[in-house]
C-alpha cells in the first residue's frame, strides 16, 4: 500500500494547492491512500463542515486535525450528527484521540481500501501544548483494540524531543507516525529498525511567504508591540508539502518514506 500524507492544509492557498497538484501526485506515484491534516483549511484558523465535504470531495480518504480544531464552532455540530451513523463523512475527521473523553469527535478511524484494512490514529502532544491525556499511554489503549495491520499516526505536537520519542517508542508497533503542527518541514525523514516510518514534521500546505501561514508584517507587529493583532493567512509562495509511505500490507510495516514539497 502506498499512503499519501499531505501536512497542514493552510487557508485557501492549501485548499487550491491540494485541489492542483492531488490527481497528479496520486497518480504519479500509485497513491492507494490519502491522508491530511485539515486544522487550518478555513482561513488558516479552523475548519468547517462545508470545507471538510470540499476536501473529502477532493479525494482525501480521512482527515486529522489538532489544536486549532475547535476554532470553527459550527463543526462540533458536524460531529454530533454522525453520532449513531458510522458512514457520515464526519467519521473520516479525527480530533486528537486523547482529548477529554466526553468532547464529540473521534481520534480513530478504521477503514479498508482497496480490500486493504488500515487505521488512522490521531493524537496531541502536551509539551507546550493544551492540557490532554498522555499520548503515550493512550497510545497503548487504542492499539490493543485495533486488528488492522497498517496504522498511521499523525501526531500533532511542538516539541521535536516529544515527537522523536514518540516514534521510538511507537516503533514496530505502527505503519507511521508523522509530526505536524510546526508548519515547518523537518528533514529527518526515516525508516526506524522495526519498520516504522517517522518524520519529525511533514510541514505546512499553504503559503510560505509568511509567517506560519499568517501574514509576517502582523507577525512581526505583535512580536514588536506585544499588543493583540488579528491574523491573516497569506498569499505568496504556495507549497505543496507531505509524504509518501510505501508499506507491506501483510505485515504492516514501512519499506520507504519519501519527503515532497512542491510549488
Amino acid at each position: 500500500m502506498n499512503i499519501l500524507f499531505i501536512g497542514d492544509i493552510f487557508g485557501r492557498p492549501g485548499r487550491n494547492i491540494v485541489k492542483d497538484r492531488l490527481p497528479e501526485l496520486v497518480k504519479d506515484h500509485s497513491i492507494d491512500l490519502v491522508i491530511a491534516n485539515g486544522e487550518n483549511s478555513a482561513a488558516g484558523f479552523g475548519i468547517t463542515p462545508a470545507l471538510a465535504d470540499e476536501l473529502f470531495d477532493l479525494g482525501i480518504d480521512v482527515m486529522t486535525t489538532g489544536n486549532h480544531v475547535w476554532d470553527k464552532r459550527e463543526i462540533i455540530e458536524y460531529f454530533q450528527m454522525a453520532d449513531g451513523n458510522p458512514h457520515s463523512p464526519a467519521r473520516r475527521l479525527l480530533r486528537p484521540a486523547n482529548f477529554p473523553a466526553n468532547l464529540p469527535g473521534w481520534g480513530l478511524y478504521e477503514g479498508q481500501k482497496n480490500g486493504i484494512n488500515y487505521a488512522v490514529i490521531n493524537l496531541q502532544g502536551r509539551v507546550f501544548m493544551g492540557s490532554s491525556d498522555d499520548p503515550f499511554r493512550f497510545a497503548d489503549k487504542l492499539l490493543e483494540k485495533i486488528k488492522a495491520k497498517i496504522i498511521f499516526v499523525d501526531f500533532h505536537a511542538e516539541a521535536t524531543s516529544e515527537k522523536v520519542a514518540f516514534g521510538w517508542y511507537l516503533d514496530g508497533r505502527v505503519t507511521a507516525i508523522v509530526g505536524t503542527h510546526t508548519h515547518i518541514p523537518t528533514a529527518d525523514e526515516t525508516v526506524l529498525p522495526k519498520g516504522t516510518a517517522y518524520i519529525t514534521d511533514v510541514g505546512m500546505t499553504g503559503p510560505y511567504d509568511s509567517v506560519i501561514g499568517v501574514k509576517k508584517e502582523l507577525i512581526i507587529d505583535k512580536f514588536l508591540s506585544g499588543m493583540p493583532t488579528r491574523f491573516e493567512a497569506a498569499t505568496g509562495d504556495v507549497r505543496l508539502c507531505a509524504i509518501i509511505v510505501e508499506c507491506d500490507d501483510k505485515s504492516g510495516r514501512a519499506t520507504r518514506l519519501q519527503r515532497i514539497m512542491l510549488r
